[in-house]
C-alpha cells in the first residue's frame, strides 16, 4: 500500500439529503450543459468531479483519500481501458489488411435496403453472442454496416441504433460475456439459470426490435439504389485493395478465440497481428505505413470521399477523446462509490419498497442512475447486487429476477448515456452521437421497460422456494 493511501483520512457516510443534493447537482450540471448549453462533456465531468470532491471533503475526506477514491474508480475498470486501446489498433489493422474493404464490397453486392436493418441486427447479434463483446462487435462488423448502410441512403443514427441493439443483445445473453458472468457471480445465481431467466424479458424485447427494424426497413424498399455510387465504391475498393476472402481471416481468428473463451485482450491482439501480416504480404503495404496507422489511423486514398473517411478511422489516437472522458467519469464514480452517496439513496429507497414489482423497477432505475453517476456498468452491477440481494430474499423473489434486473438496468442502459465508457466508445467508433442514435437503440430501452411491465403483471417473477414457478407477486 502506498504511503498516501496509508495516511489518507476517510470521512463519514453522508445523510440522505447530502447524497441526494450531490447526485442531483451532478446530473443537473451534465444535463443542462449537454442538452442546453451544448458544452464539452469533459468540462462537465470536471465540474462534477469538483462537486463530488467538495461533498466528500465535507464528510471528512482529505485530499489523499479523495485522490485514492478516484484512483480506485479507474483501477477497477482497467480491462475496459485496455480494450479501448486495442479496439483502435484492431480497426486500423482491419482497414490496412483489406478486411473492411472486402466486407463492404460483398455487403454492397448481396444486401438490399429492404432487409438491411433486420439482417444487420441478426448479424450483430450472432457476432456478439459468439464473442461475448458488444465493443468488439461494434468496432468490427458495426463499422462495416455503417459504411454499407450510409451508401444505401439509410440515416446514420438508425444504422447505429440497429448495430448497438444487436451488439448489446449478444453481450447480455452470451455465456462468455463479462457482464453476464459478473451479474451471475454477484447475485450467486447459476450462469445458465441467469441466461434462461433473461429470456423472459429480453426475448420479447428482441422480437419486438426485429419487427420494428423490419418495418422501418421497408420504408427504404421502394427507394432507388444509388447504383452508380455503389458501383463506383466497389470499383474504388478493387483498385485500392486485393478483395479476397483470405482477408476475413482476422475476424475468424478473433471469433474462434472468443468461442474458446480466450480473454478479449489476447483475442484482439492475435486478430490484429494476423491483419498486419495480411496488410504486408497480401495488400503490399509498407511496414512503416502499417505500424504508423496502428497509432494514427489509416490515410488510404481511394478517390472517393465517403470511403476515404471510413478508411481513415481507427488507431490508438482515435480513442483518446473517449479514453480521457472515461477516465474522468470513472474517477467521478470512484468518489461517489467510496463516499457511499448512491448506496445511501438506494438503502433509503429500499425501506419504502413494499411490492416485488416495485423492487424490480427500483433495481433497474438504481442501476441506470449508477451508470449516469459512476460511468461504468460493472460498478452498477456489483453495487446493485450487494444492496438488493437481501431485499429479494426477504420478499421471496428468486435471485434470477435480481440478476436479470441488474443487466436490464446496467448492461443495456450504459449505451444510452454519453459519458459512460460504453456510450462514449460507441459514439466515437460509429461516428454518431449518443443523443442521435439512442432513440433507435430499441433493445436497450425496450427491454428494461418490458421488464418493469412484466414485473407489474407478474410475468417471469419466480418464487424463491421453487425457482421455477411463475407467480403474480403484485
Amino acid at each position: 500500500m502506498s504511503q498516501s493511501a496509508q495516511t489518507a483520512v476517510s470521512g463519514s457516510e453522508p445523510g440522505f439529503f447530502q447524497a441526494f443534493i450531490t447526485l442531483f447537482s451532478i446530473i443537473t450540471v451534465i444535463g443542462v450543459g449537454l442538452f442546453w448549453l451544448q458544452t464539452s462533456l469533459h468540462s462537465l465531468i470536471l465540474i462534477s468531479l469538483l462537486i463530488a470532491s467538495l461533498s466528500a471533503f465535507k464528510l471528512g475526506f482529505d485530499f489523499r483519500a479523495i485522490r485514492d477514491a478516484m484512483n480506485g474508480g479507474i483501477s477497477g475498470a482497467l480491462p475496459a481501458i485496455y480494450i479501448f486501446i486495442l479496439i483502435g489498433v484492431l480497426i486500423a489493422a482491419l482497414i490496412q489488411s483489406g478486411t473492411l474493404a472486402t466486407l463492404i464490397y460483398y455487403g454492397i453486392e448481396f444486401v438490399s435496403p429492404a432487409i438491411f436493418l433486420p439482417a444487420g441486427l441478426l448479424l450483430c447479434s450472432f457476432m456478439s453472442l459468439a464473442t461475448g463483446t458488444s465493443w468488439g462487435t461494434v468496432g468490427t462488423i458495426g463499422v462495416v454496416l455503417m459504411g454499407i448502410g450510409m451508401a444505401m441512403g439509410i440515416p446514420a443514427p438508425l444504422i447505429a441504433g440497429m448495430v448497438i441493439s444487436g451488439a448489446c443483445f449478444g453481450d447480455k445473453m452470451s455465456p462468455v460475456s463479462d457482464t453476464t458472468n459478473l451479474a451471475s457471480m454477484t447475485t450467486k445465481v447459476d450462469l445458465y439459470a441467469h441466461i434462461r431467466g433473461m429470456l423472459y424479458t429480453t426475448g420479447p424485447a428482441y422480437v419486438l426490435a426485429l419487427i420494428l427494424f423490419s418495418f422501418v426497413g421497408m420504408n427504404y424498399a421502394e427507394s432507388l439504389l444509388p447504383v452508380d455510387q455503389l458501383a463506383a465504391m466497389q470499383s474504388a475498393l478493387r483498385e485500392t485493395f486485393s478483395i479476397n476472402l483470405l482477408t476475413l481471416l482476422p475476424l475468424l481468428v478473433m471469433l474462434g478465440l472468443s468461442m474458446a473463451r480466450v480473454a478479449a485482450e489476447p483475442s484482439m491482439m492475435a486478430s490484429s497481428i494476423v491483419a498486419v501480416i495480411l496488410a504486408l504480404f497480401l495488400q503490399g503495404q509498407e511496414l512503416s505505413t502499417v505500424l504508423n496507422s496502428l497509432f494514427s489511423g489509416g490515410s488510404i486514398k481511394t478517390g472517393l470521399d465517403s470511403l476515404d473517411s471510413l478508411m481513415g478511422r481507427g488507431g490508438i489516437s482515435s480513442m483518446m477523446w473517449t479514453l480521457s472522458l472515461s477516465l474522468m467519469a470513472l474517477a467521478l464514480g470512484g468518489i461517489l462509490e467510496r463516499g457511499h452517496f448512491l448506496r445511501v439513496l438506494i438503502s433509503t429507497l429500499l425501506l419504502k419498497v413494499k411490492r416485488a414489482s416495485s423492487l424490480v423497477a427500483s433495481t433497474i432505475i438504481a442501476c441506470f442512475a449508477g451508470n449516469m453517476t459512476m460511468g461504468e456498468a460493472y460498478m452498477s452491477i456489483i453495487l446493485g447486487g450487494q444492496l438488493f440481494s437481501d431485499a429479494y430474499d426477504e420478499k421471496g423473489v428468486d435471485r434470477r429476477v435480481l440478476s436479470r434486473s441488474l443487466e436490464e438496468g446496467a448492461t443495456l442502459t450504459t449505451a444510452l448515456v454519453p459519458w459512460t465508457t460504453g456510450g462514449a466508445f460507441f459514439a466515437s467508433t460509429l461516428g454518431v452521437a449518443v443523443i442521435d442514435y439512442a432513440p433507435w437503440a430499441l433493445l436497450n430501452w425496450v427491454s428494461p421497460l418490458l421488464s418493469i411491465i412484466f414485473a407489474i403483471v407478474g410475468f417471469g417473477m419466480f418464487r424463491k422456494a421453487t425457482g421455477k414457478t411463475e407467480v403474480n407477486m403484485v
